[in-house]
Order: structure tokens, then sequence, then C-alpha cells
């Protein structure tokens, strides 16, 4: 008796497990199946492209790639007439030369006028300090409304630094340049893709860490009630 039950018992375990390994090759099947919508939806998601109104000013991100797609972006925009000046952000690589007067040459090649360039030379080595280099430019300036211009797998990122850098007032919108690098619904097919989307998500989460609350300040003026005459908002 207590042999036919035990027997029965392996014969049950045994139909559970051929049941959990079916279940596990249906789950590998489908997965694979699914795997390229599923990272092209990831790749596709995490650009963003913002309505883009007429602003005072373009600003094109420096570090542009060997073909110059931001540039070509910035420059379409240009002569859609989305703002009538441009800046060209670049970092010093030596004394008298860096990346801004490559791109300066590229504007210039691709139909915009050198009067209507702003050549920005700064020293930051990421997008945070750029950001911090670029919002004394703007308050110069004192342009109120402004296109960041980067490249599509840069744009999540650029705009939270931005929203939370630049001063509290400025209308911030970020247009996407094609990258000939990165293809969103094949960017796992290409090593130096993976190695961009990878760089981009560990820098979110560094943005997020040094950033988190200090846009908060940007509201903070907004949401005082005054005794007596109403309080300035205050740039950040």
């Amino acid at each position: 008796m207590k042999h036919a039950v035990s027997k029965t018992a392996e014969q049950g375990g045994a139909f559970v497990n051929l049941i959990i390994v079916i279940c596990l090759v249906v789950f590998c099947v489908v997965l694979y199946l699914v795997r390229r919508p599923m990272l092209s939806s990831v790749g596709e998601a995490w650009i963003v492209e913002d309505p883009l109104d007429r602003a005072d000013v373009l600003i094109v991100l420096g570090d542009d790639n060997f073909y110059a797609d931001r540039s070509t972006r910035a420059a379409e925009l240009f002569r859609e007439g989305k703002a009538p000046v441009v800046v060209a952000s670049g970092r010093r690589l030596r004394p008298n030369a860096g990346i801004a007067e490559l791109m300066e040459h590229d504007l210039i090649e691709r139909g915009v006028p050198k009067d209507k360039i702003v050549r920005f030379t700064h020293d930051a080595d990421s997008t945070e300090e750029e950001a911090e280099a670029l919002k004394k430019l703007v308050r110069e300036r004192k342009w109120r409304s402004a296109i960041i211009v980067t490249s599509n797998y840069h744009t999540r990122r650029t705009r939270y630094i931005f929203q939370k850098v630049f001063p509290q007032g400025m209308e911030l919108r970020v247009a996407s340049a094609h990258d000939g690098d990165f293809d969103p619904q094949h960017w796992w097919e290409k090593r130096k893709s993976i190695k961009e989307l990878t760089h981009e998500f560990a820098g979110m989460l560094e943005a997020i860490w040094d950033l988190h609350g200090k846009g908060e300040t940007r509201e903070t003026t907004q949401s005082v009630v005054g005794l007596g005459a109403p309080i300035p908002q205050l740039l950040v």
C-alpha cells in the first residue's frame, strides 16, 4: 500500500516538474519572439521631442558626432525660423581652439550665417556642468526661451538636467537630432549603441541623485503668499 502511494506521489511530482519545464520553455520562446519589439520600444521611449514653438535661441550641445548630426538638426530648425540665433556650445581643447569652433564651421556649412552664431567655449566635463555654464550666458543675453538640440539618445537626460539647472521662468524645449550611430529600433545590434544607451541610463541616475530637489526652488517664489508687496521671482 505504501509502495503504491509513494509511486503515485512520484508520478505526481514528475508531472508537476514537466509542467514547470514546459512553462519555462514556452516563456523563453515567447521572450525570444518579442525581444525585438520590446527592445525597440525601450529605445523609442527613451527619446523625447518637445513641440517646437519659436524661441529666443537654439542651443546646440557640444561633442557632436562624426556626422555633425546635432548641427544639421539645428541648421534645419534655424531655416524653419524657430529662433533667430544659434549657440554652438563646445569644450575647450586647446587655449585657442575647441569643439565650439568645429560646430560653428558645421553650422555655417549648413546655411546658418556666421553673424547668427554665438560660439560658446567652456571647460565642462558633463551635461550638468555644460548646463551650468550655459545658464550664465542665458542670463547675460536675457533669453527667456530656448530650444536645446542634442542627439536622440541624449534627449531625456538633457531635458531633466536643463529643467533643473536653468533659470526659473525659462521656457525650455528639447529637439532630437538623428544620430548616425544610434538607431532606436536596432540599438542592441551595435556595440556602440549599447554603450551609449547604457551610459545614458547611468547618467540619468546620477543626475537624479545630484539634482533631486534642486528644481523645487524654481516654483518656491510662486507659492509664497506675501504680506504687502508681492515677492519678485528669483533666478536660480
